[in-house]
């Protein structure tokens, strides 16, 4: 992890600090739940089962570590004014085809694209930094190049 703080927006930090508490109060619980029963019978020498669900409970752990770190030493956002994008700017984009799409830009540890959040180091987030309603941004990918024109910012 960076030296740098990380930067939340208030709904980032609401859904981390879901995850967070699914992963202690429900995950966790669950996990530790299924390696005593795989160890019911007392011979772990060849259990996969049993070895699996360590991993995956060492896995959540890290997590939470993870996310505790993140959120206690994480700093608020607010999207910045006067229309220009910037970390929590809410974007709605048009591209060369004609499809629309809806992003909010983040720290790249709050970045969630079903939630329909974007990093503001991925390609299209760090294009759309600084510029404008009506403004156009490339963004090369390995398919060529797509053209963006900027319809609204929030």
């Amino acid at each position: 992890m960076s030296n740098s703080a990380v930067q939340l927006t208030e709904a980032g930090r609401a859904r981390l600090e879901d995850e967070l508490a699914h992963l202690r109060d429900v995950k966790r619980k669950e996990l530790a739940e299924r390696i005593e029963a795989s160890n019911d019978d007392g011979d772990i020498s060849d259990n996969s089962e049993y070895e699996e669900l360590k991993e995956e409970l060492v896995l959540a752990d890290r997590r939470i570590a993870e996310l505790e770190y993140i959120l206690a030493t994480a700093e608020h956002v607010e999207a910045p004014a006067g229309g220009v994008i910037g970390l929590g700017s809410q974007v709605n984009l048009k591209d060369s085809d004609g499809e629309d799409s809806s992003w909010t830009l983040v720290d790249p540890a709050e970045a969630d694209t079903r939630a329909g959040s974007i990093s503001t180091q991925s390609p299209v987030g760090a294009v759309l930094m600084g510029k404008k309603k009506g403004d156009t941004a490339e963004v090369s990918t390995p398919g060529g190049t797509i053209v963006y024109t900027i319809t609204n910012v929030a």
